[in-house]
């Protein structure tokens, strides 16, 4: 019975977030939606995490099963998709790369601007002495 109600409320936030999808006239995913629904939800107390984690855990574990039919999919155009394999690899190459250089310096960014902060409040505190 507890995943029961773990996963109605999974759903549930998933249907709201389709309804927002349906309703909002912004170009956002109705997934989206539901995953910021859950977010604020979990954050203002409303839903503990106590009551989706299981289920939770469990979407988690079994996530890598639910990209099957999009393989197999990928496998049966595979003769379409010779014609852009090696451009679509390069995409996929330099996006990557991209993606890991703006992601390491976001985190140097920040990480020296909590260094700063944290040298800012012990200079404060020798002036004030």
């Amino acid at each position: 019975m507890k995943y029961v109600k773990q996963t109605c409320i999974i759903t549930g936030m998933t249907l709201a977030g389709e309804i927002l999808g349906s309703v909002l006239p912004l170009p956002v995913p109705a997934g989206v939606y539901g995953l910021f629904l859950m977010l604020a939800a979990l954050i203002s107390g409303a839903v503990k995490l106590e009551s989706v984690e299981g289920t939770g855990n469990f979407l988690l574990d079994s996530m890598s099963l639910m990209f099957i039919p999009s393989m197999v999919g990928v496998v049966e155009c595979l003769e379409e998709l010779r014609a852009v394999l090696v451009p679509f690899l390069l995409i996929i190459l330099a996006s990557t790369v991209v993606v890991m250089c703006v992601t390491g310096w976001t985190a140097q960014l920040v990480m020296g601007s909590e260094e700063n902060k944290a040298g800012k409040s012990k200079d404060a505190g020798r002036t004030s002495k």
